[in-house]
């Protein structure tokens, strides 16, 4: 016969109460530990932020209308007599060196990251990735030797023939790309088959002589160029927009790669084609994480202080006009570490403390980077979920 098992009921009682204290006290626990780890990161923000206001803040207290000065003043002399600590130029030349890396990083990494998310066959970009992040791991005094051994003499001597073979190289897939792209877009309404082959390829056609004329036009002027210097701002924007190039691609794919394959196969389903698609449906579904990615790529850029500190050529000076990379420039994270370890020093003065108020407006812009990309995000995420 078999033999009933014993229970007891008062036991089983008393093992449940045991589990469920351990599992409440683990999540307690687990709750602690996450709530300290993001104190102590909230704490050392906090900290930084106020550290370098309280040295920021004399400067204005030191010298009169040191506000208007400091943001209006394009003048940089802080040792000459009499002193003169006028950031204008210096801001322009941050600016222009994130905006060049930015025109260099974006449209690539962006291309880069639609390529791999929906075109790439799966195999080869889990080998494509890693030499992309491969970019990121290389110090940044690397990449300045780099453009200040090798890119600088190249852009000096044979700059006009390098930037237009650049272009070339660059430009020539990106519009056979958008042509495509375009032609497919413009040629959805239409019902005929017979008639949206022949529109399309008459437009591909007229697109196809318009980027032509461009590619000429454009190489052709780059191809006549002059250049003086090759530490200038173009040096520092192209090093930088390849340093910048990992970051923007490894989270565009990252957040391309969250839509989903539920989005794309709707869409095909309902008969769009691969580029209406990715253009329609993939990339507005993942616009927040390119916009992050944007923005990373952008901080990286502005905050970068070797690359600049060695290429940019350190002339804190307006270029005229204002779109001429050609130029030497200077920026506030190399005035920062170049000024900072100068031996006339002394602790209080006003070019002590200047060097902090230029700390606090590099943290300001990155709080600010930060917020709205936040605001984008949130908006998206309430335009998914059918919100106003």
């Amino acid at each position: 016969m078999l033999k009933k098992k014993n229970s007891n009921p008062s036991r089983d009682i008393i093992l449940s109460s045991r589990e469920s204290l351990v599992r409440r006290l683990s999540g307690v626990l687990g709750r602690g530990v996450l709530l300290t780890a993001t104190t102590i990161a909230t704490g050392a923000i906090l900290f930084i932020i106020y550290f370098i206001a309280k040295d920021a803040i004399p400067f204005f207290q030191i010298r009169e209308n040191a506000f208007l000065e400091f943001f209006t003043n394009p003048h940089w002399y802080p040792s000459a007599e009499p002193v003169q600590f006028g950031v204008l130029s210096i801001l322009v030349g941050s600016s222009m060196v994130a905006f060049g890396a930015i025109i260099v990083a974006v449209p690539l990494g962006v291309s880069a990251s639609v390529y791999l998310s929906d075109v790439l066959p799966f195999s080869i970009r889990q080998m494509v990735k890693p030499v992309i992040e491969i970019l990121a791991a290389i110090p940044s005094v690397a990449y300045g030797f780099f453009a200040l051994v090798v890119f600088a003499p190249l852009l000096q001597e044979r700059g006009g023939a390098l930037l237009s073979v650049a272009w070339w190289i660059l430009a020539t897939p990106l519009l056979f790309l958008g042509v495509m792209v375009f032609s497919d877009l413009l040629t959805t309404g239409v019902s005929s088959e017979n008639r949206r082959k022949r529109f399309r390829f008459f437009l591909i056609g007229i697109l196809g002589i318009g980027s032509c004329f461009l590619l000429y036009t454009v190489g052709d002027i780059l191809g006549g160029l002059n250049i003086t210097t090759g530490t200038n701002a173009l040096n520092v924007s192209i090093i930088l927009g390849i340093m910048a190039l990992p970051t923007v691609v490894s989270v565009s794919e990252d957040a391309l790669q969250a839509v989903g394959s539920e989005l794309r196969q709707g869409s095909y389903a309902l008969g769009a084609t691969r580029a209406e698609t990715v253009i329609k449906v993939v990339i507005p579904a993942a616009s927040s994480g390119i916009l992050a990615a944007v923005l990373l790529g952008v901080m990286r850029a502005l905050g970068e202080t070797m690359v600049v500190w060695m290429a940019s050529g350190n002339a804190a000076q307006i270029p005229v006009p204002l779109y001429d990379f050609l130029e030497p420039v200077r920026t506030l994270p190399a005035t920062i570490a170049g000024d900072m370890g100068e031996a006339d020093h002394v602790l209080g003065s006003a070019r002590y403390h200047v060097l902090f108020v230029m700390g606090l407006v590099l943290l300001v812009f990155s709080l600010l980077c930060n917020f709205a990309s936040e605001w984008v995000v949130s908006r998206q995420m309430k335009k998914l979920r059918g919100g106003v």
